[in-house]
């Protein structure tokens, strides 16, 4: 029985950005921040550059590149403007989100199914760029079929459904969101995707997720923010990787049996 792969945590750093927006200053640097949750243990850094700028900017996106260690991965939707800056950039990661302008937060997966003619020339811009692209979607059967053909060689599964319902309590709807999560995850997989996951992840949710063996990667960003408000972020990224951990081993002895 071969080993489960090793699983990453990507620490997204887009809300430092928000809270230093809200007064306009320079502090606190979300650059800083990423370079503690690289020291901490972090394997990579999120950050999503929208189009009205709400939160990170061009210059953050500039300065993660330059000073971070790790790989950056560079969430955006699929506009020329964003293109552009993803080219000049160079992250090792474009990961595809739908945005709107009017939203919270990203709601929903990317409609590839819908937006396939638009998506197939500028993921093979990105791809001859030698740029990763990623395809945030839900974890529905067309959708990940489509990723598959649009050559696209990650998807990340959109878990915010799921995690809202675990944390309202809504049982039956979460078990209905987890199951669909395990069978696009095991579809994605047998296409030749790596499957990546994230959007409303906590320490329970994130060990949970980490018992599926197809999962490479976990990207969490606001869960984090507000625990490091509290114990630092060098003890939150310690707390989510053991949390990862313990769902790995799950994995692992899965495997065995």
């Amino acid at each position: 029985m071969s080993k489960t792969p090793p699983l990453r945590l990507g620490v997204n750093v887009d809300h430092v950005a928000t809270l230093r927006n809200a007064r306009g200053g320079a502090r606190p640097d979300p650059v800083r921040l990423a370079l503690a949750a690289i020291a901490a243990g972090a394997d990579g850094i999120t950050a999503h550059l929208r189009e009205d700028r709400r939160h990170i900017r061009d210059e953050d996106m500039a300065r993660l590149k330059a000073e971070i260690s790790k790989p950056l991965n560079f969430e955006m939707a699929a506009t020329d403007d964003m293109l552009r800056i993803s080219l000049a950039t160079k992250p090792h990661a474009v990961c595809l989100v739908p945005e709107r302008r009017q939203e919270v937060t990203t709601e929903g997966g990317l409609d590839v199914v819908g937006q396939h003619n638009a998506l197939a020339p500028f993921i093979a811009r990105l791809s001859d760029a030698g740029i990763r692209v990623s395809l945030f979607i839900a974890a529905d059967p067309r959708q990940i079929e489509m990723a598959a053909k649009l050559k696209a060689p990650v998807i990340e599964i959109h878990t915010g459904g799921w995690c809202d319902a675990v944390v309202d309590g809504h049982k039956d709807k979460a078990e209905a969101e987890w199951k669909r999560i395990v069978e696009g995850a095991r579809l994605a997989h047998a296409a030749g995707l790596e499957v990546h996951a994230g959007h409303g992840l906590d320490y329970d949710t994130a060990e949970t997720i980490s018992a599926l063996p197809e999962i490479r990667e976990l990207n969490i960003g606001y869960f984090m923010m507000g625990e490091a408000l509290f114990v630092g972020i060098a003890e939150t990224v310690h707390t989510m990787r053991a949390a990862m951990e313990r769902g790995r081993t799950r994995a692992e002895a899965a495997g065995r049996a």
